[in-house]
């Protein structure tokens, strides 16, 4: 069985590893389009494709949820912060024109548990003890 090569937008990943931002932009949707014209903090695309190229340096750290993922950041690690800790992510070629903060969730999820004695219906939605 031949695995299918991923494309984004009829692009295969070389081609797109080729575009600037601009001309990746015209590939996207709307929002990130003027996003991405409004510019891009280049000094945070900088330290984290430094860490994209050594394994060994730690992830770069951002409390900035709003970066849209481009082709030259693929493979690379980022550390998002989440409201009380940071959570590191690896950025695959499926998150391309999205959002690094899509893929970290902010909020635990909930469980739904057995309410206790004399409790009301409304208790038994716990928070998760994990995450």
């Amino acid at each position: 069985m031949v695995k299918k090569e991923f494309t984004y937008r009829g692009k295969t990943m070389q081609e797109l590893q080729g575009m600037d931002i601009n001309a990746f932009a015209e590939l996207c949707t709307a929002r990130v389009r003027k996003s991405l014209k409004n510019g891009i903090d280049r000094k945070l695309l900088a330290k984290i494709e430094k860490t994209k190229a050594d394994p060994k340096i730690k992830p770069a750290r951002t409390h900035r949820r709003d970066i849209i993922v481009v082709p030259s950041l693929v493979g690379a690690r980022v550390a998002v912060y989440k409201g009380n800790s940071f959570e590191q992510l690896e950025i695959t070629e499926k998150m391309l024109g999205h959002y690094i903060g899509e893929f970290i969730f902010t909020r635990k999820r909930l469980q739904h548990g057995k309410a206790g004695i004399g409790a009301t219906k409304s208790s038994t939605a716990v928070t998760s003890r994990k995450g």
